[in-house]
């Protein structure tokens, strides 16, 4: 179950490790740059509900394998994508994969150790596991990227979900609750919903967010998500029973652990891209760095499973995200030639910040429901934090993209870059293509600059949306488990 954790947030920091690289090679724009990473989360987010579901239907071991199965299919697809159509593909067939593993793995592990403690222990290891895929993925994927083509940084998911698929063969027994009936209704709204959301914050960040096709698409995601709601409430069996978001805490809880994985994952995304374009430094070195975030991420999240049992949920869930706000602030100060002795505290803080929160917040999911609605508990966190990975992803993605072509024609010309070259400068970064020949030092910095205005926004927008996460969590998160 570990490896399984593991395989899915390895696939997430491998892909965004190889975005400046794929999109040289490839010459993608940057609007459909952002619908990369963000077809993986989009994939996981989506799914995550109905996949807890199936595997109470129809075994969890037999839907955990077949998530390990499409996150081979996923890689081996990435592993031979011709074009961006292709690659963003490879990330939708990936994404089902994780989607799959995620909520089945955990339900596995709570069938296998029954001993609360134990359980807790091993829950974990298996978030834990997830750090290491993260920490791993942009080493193993730089290291790859820095002798061989940029296909090669997938061949990774393909071998660890071939050992995946021989050690769960051996060593995962089936198990599965009562036959509860699949909510297709709920399922198909919920997912049309999130996917409609995030299609109009991409969509809308190249042409304006009250364009005509974007304002459509708004629509029918409120009409997808007010359907969603009045099936839920009529279901006999719910994919998720909206009454629980009638207790502040569950509700409060649920937008927490959205927020943690949005700047987790939109300020990976954006930290990476500052190494790569504005430092101009090559994928293993930006591994390096980033190392120093997902390490520190791993290590607290390991340590700080132990000790909610005694500081309670509270306290771990506002210092995270008041520190992770904290980190934001100081990173968005620091432009391209702050050397890395300077940088690298407020990485690891950030680590640090998001380790804070994020195995407490499913703890205090599952502590502000009656017992019998754990798991559906458990369900509606893990939904809530892949959503905001994919808003993270979308929302930081495209904040960056509109800023940075929006900043250029200034820096450019304040540089003295004359024309024709200032059109066909704009043009060749709107069109994703100035990585591929040598440019003059005047456009470089303009670009690198430019870039770095857009990476600071991001970073501000982050900062100020975990301070009001901060109140939140003060206010209305319950401290304890209470007892029935």
């Amino acid at each position: 179950m570990c490896l399984g954790s593991l395989i899915v947030f390895f696939q997430l920091t491998a892909t965004v490790i190889s975005l400046t690289t794929i999109q040289r090679d490839l010459h993608v724009s940057p609007t459909t740059l952002v619908w990369i990473p963000s077809a993986y989360t989009l994939m996981v987010a989506s799914l995550v509900l109905s996949a807890s579901t199936l595997g109470n239907r129809y075994g969890r071991r037999r839907m955990f394998a077949t998530g390990v199965i499409a996150m081979i299919l996923g890689g081996a697809v990435l592993t031979l994508a011709p074009n961006p159509a292709w690659v963003i593909t490879g990330q939708l067939v990936a994404g089902l994969g994780g989607a799959l593993i995620l909520p089945n793995s955990l339900a596995i592990l709570g069938a296998t150790f029954t001993d609360p403690h134990r359980r807790t222990e091993v829950i974990t290891a298996w978030s834990g596991a997830s750090g290491v895929g993260l920490s791993i993925g942009p080493l193993v994927a730089g290291a790859l990227l820095r002798h061989h083509h940029w296909h090669s940084a997938f061949l990774s998911t393909i071998v660890l979900g071939v050992v995946t698929l021989i050690v769960t063969a051996i060593g995962v027994a089936e198990s599965r609750q009562g036959a509860g009936r699949l909510d297709v209704a709920g399922l198909l709204l919920g997912t049309l919903a999130i996917a409609a959301c995030v299609y109009a914050l991409i969509r809308g960040g190249r042409d304006g967010y009250t364009s005509p096709a974007v304002a459509v698409t708004w629509l029918v995601a409120a009409a997808a998500l007010v359907g969603f709601v009045l099936v839920e409430l009529r279901a006999t069996a719910p994919m998720l029973d909206v009454r629980l978001f009638r207790a502040p805490s569950f509700s409060a809880v649920n937008v927490v652990a959205a927020v943690s994985l949005f700047g987790f994952t939109g300020v990976s995304i954006l930290l990476v891209l500052f190494h790569e374009r504005a430092q101009a430094l090559d994928p293993l070195d930006t591994g390096w760095r980033m190392l120093v975030l997902f390490g520190a991420y791993a290590v607290v999240a390991l340590a700080v499973g132990r000790a909610v049992r005694h500081t309670g949920f509270k306290a771990p869930l506002t210092a995270g995200l008041v520190l992770g706000a904290v980190a934001s602030f100081g990173l968005a100060a620091q432009g391209p030639a702050t050397p890395f002795g300077q940088r690298w505290p407020l990485l690891a803080l950030f680590g640090v910040a998001s380790a804070l929160v994020a195995s407490p917040a499913t703890a205090a999911a599952l502590a502000s429901v009656a017992p019998a609605q754990a798991g559906m508990a458990s369900g509606a966190v893990n939904a809530a934090r892949q959503i905001g990975a994919v808003l993270g992803a979308s929302v930081l993605g495209t904040l960056l993209t509109t800023t940075f072509l929006g900043d250029l024609p200034g820096r450019l010309a304040a540089h003295q870059v004359a024309e024709p070259t200032r059109t066909a400068v704009q043009a060749a970064a709107a069109a994703g293509t100035t990585g591929s020949q040598p440019l003059p030092d005047p456009v470089r910095t303009a670009l690198a600059e430019a870039l770095t205005n857009g990476v600071q926004a991001g970073l501000r927008v982050n900062g100020v949306l975990f301070l009001l996460t901060a109140v939140l969590a003060v206010t209305l998160v319950r401290n304890r488990p209470h007892h029935h």
